[in-house]
């Protein structure tokens, strides 16, 4: 993975009274959010998060940040910090508990409880909870903790302050400034501006949206858009969210009330997050409204509205199941509506496109971002952010989670509000900054890279694994069997050749044997032995040939047998 410092080398030891933040993932794309602080040999964690693949990323299931900087230093963790619910926050966190299992795991109410189900998922039920609010101060080792509200896209999400000797902190997590929230819960900016009284001395800052002008628009403005959408509908109505947007759910449930249809949830994260959402009160559920899904088909069309996974075009959601035409029980019919109440997460649009068209063809009317305000960004947009630095006013500041695009653009907003440049420190994962006597300076780089969760194997698939699966699947595979006499060298059986994923007719390859065995039969009068090098000889003859007959590369698999 590239840095924008190549030249780094590791970091000496953290200067006595001094703070180490060392990212671990979540600076330079938009996931995997996670980021370990040490002082005098202790460490904090904030968030521990998993990124989606994509296409480029064939059998892998999730990315999670690398562990591998702190693992012979689990025993040093006093806590795990998590900012809000969204997986790319708290998704690795079973993962990390395998590891060390009583790391103590401190976040709101709702953010456990989404965490817990994820746990008990995988077998982790021992852990040790810390529920806290807004307003909470909180005591970990070396660093004193405060807690405090923001808004973002999904409920009860806090940012964190940090203070230690060295200095305070203050890390946003996710965050916007929505002055119109539907439960009413805002940016605590007077809680940003005390601290700011106090002296912030570095200010980690939500970086997604840096590069948009002015203020993100605030949620309320969708419900409008959504009740036209439900008035024009006149057959069944298929919403596709997040699975951890409790707001946009709560709004098709009004719209849904509003217009007389009944809802039923699609997906079994949306089924499962809801319910906890429902029981901590944090979604108002009208009574009478729900109904199990494969009861929604008894009603009339214009009566049934679906809540669904697959937002993201993910290949086994429900959405992309419909939009093939292979859910187990429900099936477009001509005149359905559509709508992607989502954000486009970069990396998953030909995915998205890929369930527009199918739901199209299939004679649905897909409303999407695009086309219609059914989704509004959980992201500061660069006024909001602009307005943070001037009411935080940091020493220095170093931007987070997203793409270096945007976390560039940030650090052009921090300048601008009077950051000193020299105190604008843009790093990518692994590279290390430290807060010393008010400073933040880059102290050096630590290696750490892509973990691959390939069903149940965990770091067992490499980048040139990888590497393999994509030529698989874009160039195809071909193996050649040949049985060489082990004492003369001749060939005494084949060349047997199979391909797959590149010709239908396996006669194309007549032309390429006999090449193969005079290639043999000259590596064996030039001295060559031993069935690898036989094996080299091989892949270079049928490489060759097929490079130039018909422009591919596929992975070649040589195997000769000596009899």
């Amino acid at each position: 993975m590239s840095h924008p410092h190549p030249e780094l080398s590791a970091p000496g030891p953290l200067a006595e009274g001094g703070l180490r933040v060392i990212p671990l993932g979540g600076l330079g794309e938009v996931g995997r959010n996670m980021t370990a602080f040490e002082y005098a040999g202790r460490l904090l964690l904030v968030d521990c998060g998993v990124l989606f693949p994509e296409e480029n990323h064939p059998g892998v299931d999730l990315i999670l940040p690398d562990f591998e900087p702190i693992r012979d230093r689990l025993d040093t963790v006093e806590a795990l910090v998590l900012t809000h619910g969204h997986e790319d926050h708290i998704g690795a966190t079973p993962y990390l508990l395998r590891e060390r299992g009583d790391i103590p795991l401190i976040g709101s109410e709702l953010t456990l409880a989404l965490l817990d189900s994820k746990l008990r998922e995988h077998r982790l039920r021992e852990t040790v909870h810390h529920v806290v609010s807004e307003g909470d101060r909180l005591t970990v080792g070396p660093f004193e903790l405060e807690f405090v509200a923001v808004n973002h896209s999904i409920p009860d999400a806090l940012a964190v302050a940090i203070r230690t000797p060295a200095g305070l902190v203050l890390h946003t997590g996710d965050f916007k400034m929505d002055q119109l929230p539907l439960d009413s819960r805002i940016t605590d900016l007077r809680a940003f501006a005390r601290l700011g009284e106090e002296g912030v001395d570095l200010f980690l800052t939500d970086s997604t949206n840096a590069e948009v002008p002015g203020f993100t628009t605030p949620e309320v403005d969708i419900s409008p858009v959504l009740d036209r959408v439900f008035a024009k509908s006149e057959k069944r109505i298929i919403v596709a969210c997040f699975a951890s947007h409790v707001h946009r759910v709560q709004q098709i449930l009004d719209a849904a009330v509003a217009h007389g249809r009944k809802v039923g949830y699609v997906g079994r994260s949306m089924v499962r997050n809801m319910g906890i959402a429902q029981d901590l009160g944090y979604l108002h559920v009208p009574p009478g409204v729900m109904v199990d899904p494969k009861d929604l088909a008894d009603l009339a069309p214009e009566r049934q509205v679906l809540v669904s996974t697959g937002s993201q075009g993910e290949p086994l959601s429900a959405l992309s199941r419909i939009a093939q035409n292979n859910h187990d029980f429900v099936h477009i019919a001509e005149g359905d509506t559509v709508i992607l109440a989502s954000s486009l997460i970069p990396g998953n649009e030909n995915a998205v496109y890929r369930v527009i068209n199918g739901l199209s063809r299939l004679g649905a009317q897909v409303v999407h971002k695009g086309n219609a305000l059914v989704h509004v960004s959980g992201h500061a947009s660069a006024g909001e952010l602009l307005y943070c630095y001037n009411i935080v006013r940091p020493r220095n500041v170093i931007p987070v989670h997203g793409e270096i695009r945007h976390m560039r653009a940030n650090a052009e907003l921090a300048k601008a509000t009077g950051v000193p440049p020299e105190n604008v420190v843009v790093a990518e994962d692994g590279v290390v900054v430290d807060l010393i006597d008010g400073k933040a300076r880059i102290a050096g780089k630590v290696d750490v890279g892509y973990v691959f969760v390939d069903g149940s194997s965990v770091g067992d698939i490499t980048e040139s694994s990888l590497k393999d699966r994509r030529i698989l699947g874009e160039e195809g595979f071909i193996s050649v069997v040949v049985v060489v006499d082990s004492v003369t060298g001749k060939v005494v059986s084949g060349p047997e050749i199979h391909a797959r994923g590149f010709a239908e007719d396996e006669s194309m390859f007549d032309e390429i044997k006999q090449p193969i065995i005079d290639a043999l039969d000259a590596a064996v009068r030039e001295g060559v032995g031993g069935s690898y090098q036989l094996q080299q000889t091989v892949r270079r003859v049928v490489g060759r040939w097929v490079n130039k007959a018909h422009r591919r590369r596929p992975m070649i698999i040589p195997v000769v047998i000596e009899a």
